[in-house]
């Protein structure tokens, strides 16, 4: 895993790239659902903003008000920026970006949370986020083993993964290979991912989404 000197650059980078996926995008694609269930795009990139603002003491003062549920937490986020065009969630997007501030957890989290918060907004509307083979290997390790909220470690269990694009793979058990990318939003519980993955550990990965 890279050291937290090695994860800003690479956080920093994908947001950027996040960034100019959104400004290729008309008012109709900001309102599109997105890969979050009940989430339009313009709702994924309100939770990014308030994800990129996060600090400790932020994030659990936010828990605190919502009784500790945090899908609560995260809808009363997107709902402070519902009044917002398209143009200035994006602009506020490009001014919180470089922010280096993280709610409690592994700072890796916000690195996955770039990539696979991307694939989100980006494959509803056709568009394509090219990271770096380093963004993707931190985001696939962090991914596979995460359990609060993501549950990747339990979709993950017994199932051998094997990229088809960079060079990565890991576990033991029926193989699931094709994207990176693919591997690690269907590990997050996102369908779209099985499109471009084969192998015979798909129908179970599959049957746990």
């Amino acid at each position: 895993m890279p050291s937290t000197a090695e994860l800003w650059p690479l956080i920093h980078d994908q947001r950027a790239k996040v960034a100019e996926m959104l400004s290729s995008l008309s008012d109709a694609e900001w309102n599109a659902s997105s890969l979050c269930k009940g989430w339009r795009v313009r709702d994924v990139a309100a939770h990014c903003v308030e994800t990129n603002l996060m600090t400790p003491a932020r994030f659990m003062g936010k828990m605190l008000s919502t009784g500790f549920r945090f899908h609560a937490m995260s809808d009363r986020g997107i709902a402070t920026h519902a009044q917002q065009s398209p143009a200035e969630l994006l602009a506020q997007y490009r001014q919180t970006m470089l922010r280096t501030t993280t709610p409690p957890g592994p700072k890796v989290a916000m690195l996955a949370e770039a990539v696979i918060h991307g694939e989100d907004m980006a494959r509803p509307t056709a568009r394509r986020i090219d990271a770096s083979p380093a963004v993707l290997i931190a985001a696939a390790n962090f991914t596979r083993g995460a359990q609060p909220l993501l549950h990747g470690k339990t979709r993950s269990a017994g199932l051998a993964f094997r990229a088809t694009d960079v060079e990565w793979s890991t576990g033991e058990g029926p193989e699931v290979s094709g994207p990176l990318t693919s591997i690690i939003i269907a590990i997050a519980g996102r369908k779209a991912g099985l499109e471009q993955l084969t192998g015979d550990g798909v129908p179970t990965l599959s049957s746990r989404l």
